[in-house]
């Protein structure tokens, strides 16, 4: 018996695997077949659907809504480069200066998810009210025409988007960094580089990992984003996650709202390894 176990020992880290293994078999490979099968079929809600093997709904779908599309990564883009530039700052403050107070800190940066998402983001539609605290602030001091809005514009979308998910910007950068030896960086100053030059030098290269990691934690949610745009968007600043969720609940178009859903994580996944080929992803974990 013990000669079995020792010869076993081997299998006993994969076991490990098989409670998460099992969860994503159920709960995310069973449905992404079950969508599968729905995007090539044909019908109705009222008559049923048939698999009739339709790729052409793929095509279609994809020039139907081709703006959504391109919409939706540019404003994926754009959150992902605000919340790095603004979340960067945060988390080196944090993880080098932070000191007694760094626990304090990094509990103000997730104190947002104490709160709910859909709430947060209506108290924003509330900041940028035509005359609320922000505009009509400023609106009252003179410093804005009365006209002069944010509501309803891309502008306000991707306020709420960085607002949102800039946490999940700011927590791998963090730990990116407090995992940097400071004696490095006092190394490199005391080889005369300047501050500026040890940050690109040695903290910037080391800290990739972080900016690799909070990048995609922070593109690829914001790209299928859909409440942002419905609360504090309009019909111009529509995203392709408010076409798949109107295609599923308002008008019951299942098989385009599938074909849609696929389309959107292949075009996700494509961005993603050549970002992690541009970055060198190998780079990143042997690190």
């Amino acid at each position: 018996m013990t000669a079995a176990i020792r010869r076993l020992r081997w299998a006993i880290p994969y076991l490990f695997l098989v409670p998460g293994g099992l969860w994503l078999l159920i709960f995310f490979v069973v449905p992404m077949a079950v969508m599968a099968s729905i995007s090539l079929q044909t019908g109705s809600l009222g008559t049923g659907y048939a698999l009739t093997w339709n790729f052409g709904i793929y095509p279609e779908a994809i020039s139907q809504f081709a703006t959504q599309f391109l919409r939706s990564f540019e404003y994926g883009i754009i959150v992902t480069v605000l919340t790095l530039l603004i979340g960067y700052p945060m988390a080196y403050t944090i993880a080098f200066r932070g000191g007694r107070v760094k626990n304090i800190l990094l509990l103000l940066v997730i104190l947002p998810f104490f709160t709910s998402f859909i709430i947060r983001t209506l108290a924003w539609k509330l900041i940028l009210a035509d005359q609320g605290f922000l505009l009509g602030t400023l609106k009252a001091w003179g410093l804005l025409p009365d006209g002069f809005g944010l509501i309803a514009t891309p502008i306000s979308v991707i306020s709420g988007l960085v607002y949102n998910f800039l946490p999940f910007m700011v927590l791998p950068l963090y730990v990116a960094l407090e995992k940097i030896d400071h004696r490095l960086v006092e190394a490199a100053n005391d080889l005369y580089a300047s501050r500026f030059q040890a940050f690109l030098r040695v903290t910037l290269p080391l800290s990739m990992p972080g900016v690799f990691a909070g990048s995609l934690l922070t593109f690829i949610p914001s790209v299928g984003d859909f409440v942002n745009a419905t609360i504090l968007g309009s019909r111009e600043t529509t995203m392709i996650g408010n076409v798949i969720q109107s295609r599923f609940l308002d008008f019951n178009d299942y098989p385009r709202a599938s074909a849609l859903g696929f389309v959107l994580m292949a075009a996700i996944l494509v961005m993603v390894l050549v970002y992690a080929r541009l970055v060198g992803s190998d780079e990143l974990t042997s690190g």
